[in-house]
């Protein structure tokens, strides 16, 4: 208990914008009991209803309560960007020490394939890939995937180069230490503080993507309650009923926030200067 208390006082910022993390995660597990309403129910007669006490963000087009169609986005919206930045920490941080550790032919055949997928503007080839596979939130998580790896592979293969040739690296060798020992014992965790920071701070950045390809129609497809999907459902009301567009976007705007604050609070708190 002192350590937590200790770890709190040192790091203030950090446990505030975990906890406000843990509440925006919260939100998503507990939706069916936050929500108000059934989130895909539609009431016609109810139909782009002005907030009110029964409907605490209005309604939709097709008479939905727009609080529960936030609620519940949070769940569709959280899931794609966190299995996102998964896969590509995951993919990336592999390819990238691979590629750093061994050197050679298989360097350049990976950084020549990032150098590739860089060339594309990224959100231009996600919206192609995605109009290949077909739109839904899967296949927009994969599309995106496919151009975001190279950021991580990048960023780790700097950092294993960085102690490759290292002393201790050559004692594991000569010691008789196989590849795989050492790309675990040695590499991974040299590099692993790095990448998570910057995977905390993604997962802002990948919800925007997210949400990008589902407002321009190559994400969740109707009626599946997520925010990206909602604000381009509410674009053609945006005089007449501007809730529908200004709740889902809020939603974004503060879930998106809260990550980037707290990948900043998570760099103070792994910075190595600060020990």
């Amino acid at each position: 208990m002192k350590k937590v208390t200790s770890f709190i006082k040192k790091n203030p910022a950090f446990t505030v914008f975990f906890i406000l993390t843990l509440g925006v995660i919260a939100v998503a597990v507990f939706a069916p009991f936050i929500a108000t309403h059934d989130p895909y129910e539609a009431v016609l007669t109810d139909a782009v209803q002005p907030p009110s006490s029964e409907h605490w963000f209005g309604t939709d087009r097709m008479g939905r309560d727009l609080f529960s169609r936030v609620i519940y986005g949070a769940r569709a919206s959280l899931s794609a960007s966190l299995s996102l930045v998964c896969i590509i920490v995951v993919a990336g941080t592999f390819l990238g020490i691979i590629a750093g550790y061994f050197g050679g032919i298989l360097d350049a055949v990976i950084m020549r394939i990032s150098d590739m997928m860089i060339s594309f503007p990224g959100m231009v080839l996600a919206i192609a890939v995605a109009g290949i596979l077909g739109a839904n939130v899967t296949n927009a998580v994969i599309a995106i995937s496919i151009v975001s790896w190279t950021k991580y592979a990048r960023l780790a293969r700097s950092l294993v180069l960085k102690i490759r040739n290292r002393d201790y690296i050559a004692a594991a060798r000569v010691t008789g230490s196989k590849n795989g020992h050492i790309l675990w014992k040695y590499m991974l965790p040299n590099a692993l503080p790095t990448i998570l920071i910057t995977g905390a701070t993604d997962i802002g950045s990948m919800m925007l993507e997210i949400a990008g390809l589902s407002f321009l129609g190559f994400g969740a497809q109707p009626p599946i309650a997520e925010w990206g999907l909602m604000l381009n459902e509410g674009r053609a009301y945006m005089t007449a009923a501007p809730w529908l567009m200004i709740f889902p976007g809020l939603a974004i705007f503060i879930t998106v926030v809260v990550f980037n604050l707290l990948g900043d609070s998570l760099r103070d708190v792994l910075d190595p200067r600060d020990e």
